[in-house]
């Protein structure tokens, strides 16, 4: 009796945590922010990658970039700031070491693309595109060096050439990431519905500037960098929402992610899914607490379905 007991208790705790997004279903809808997690490796041994909704790789490019010059982070009230540069081993490295390493694991795999020119981003694309991996998440904050160095995020019309370009030779579904550093977020979002895009993440990083008064230089040695964290949320949540009312595509919402009450702020401004970042350097843990915590928040609530949650402020 006691065991019937049981099992009628985990039935009526059941609720669904599975989300989809261009016909790839996740098991719940957390993954990691690009470039705070790498490919995992650094984190398994804390973290049970099988718990994850996806795991999404640091940034990879067709070849090899060294990165910005040290100092490259510098924490700020709030937050950091980084300057790393997208720094990688380049796809010859990251198809051999990180993609068996993460095939090893049940979990969906997205890939974090950039590049400095539209010839470099479709060679990484056609190099990934025979890959054993789930979707290509696509960083339009890369400096374009054919336009002088603006990144192909600030320009919508650069921002709708890389989407169509891509997309005319990815054979996996295409996520554009999007830059808050631009007038209106909307316009856009709106570019790359226009190239083609699967689905959007946003935000990816303000820019932002810390002065060290001791040294009396900048605290990075880019003199600017990309400020994440707490602070940031606000800013996130509101560009989640106009997103998600302004287009049609499944919105992967980031910025400042360090609980589960975040979380179910950016799924109830829009987001299918959520990207944890900067808190996975002060609490490795992060993720799994805002999984448990978000099928918690259900249960209490009697949501039986996350779906029901998604873009419900209005």
């Amino acid at each position: 009796m006691a065991a019937l007991n049981s099992a009628a208790e985990a039935s009526e705790r059941a609720v669904n945590m599975s989300v989809e997004i261009a016909g790839v279903s996740f098991k719940n809808p957390v993954t990691v922010a690009s470039g705070t997690f790498g490919s995992g490796m650094e984190y398994c041994e804390y973290v049970d990658l099988n718990r994850l909704g996806a795991v999404t790789t640091k940034g990879v490019a067709n070849i090899p970039w060294a990165g910005n010059p040290t100092p490259r982070i510098a924490e700020t009230y709030g937050g950091m700031i980084n300057a790393i540069g997208l720094q990688n081993p380049g796809l010859e490295t990251f198809l051999k070491r990180d993609i068996p390493f993460l095939n090893k694991f049940d979990i969906r795999i997205i890939v974090n693309v950039c590049g400095r020119s539209k010839e470099d981003y479709i060679d990484a694309v056609e190099q990934l595109s025979e890959a054993p991996v789930d979707m290509l998440e696509i960083n339009i904050s890369c400096p374009n060096v054919k336009e002088g160095g603006i990144a192909f995020g600030q320009r919508a019309d650069l921002a709708e050439d890389i989407t169509k370009a891509v997309k005319k030779v990815s054979k996996k579904p295409v996520i554009m990431k999007l830059s808050p550093n631009v007038t209106d977020i909307t316009e856009m979002a709106k570019a790359v519905e226009a190239g083609g895009a699967d689905a959007v993440s946003l935000i990816n990083t303000i820019t932002g500037m810390k002065i060290d008064i001791n040294r009396r230089t900048f605290a990075v040695a880019n003199k600017t960098g990309g400020l994440s964290g707490p602070a940031i949320k606000p800013v996130a949540v509101r560009m989640v929402y106009q997103v998600a009312n302004s287009v049609k595509l499944p919105v992967i919402g980031m910025g400042g992610i360090a609980d589960a009450s975040d979380a179910l702020e950016f799924i109830m401004a829009g987001a299918t899914m959520v990207s944890v970042g900067t808190a996975n350097f002060s609490d490795p843990m992060t993720t799994i607490r805002v999984i448990d915590g978000i099928e918690d928040y259900m249960i209490k609530n009697n949501v039986k379905d996350i779906n029901e949650l998604i873009g419900c402020v209005r």
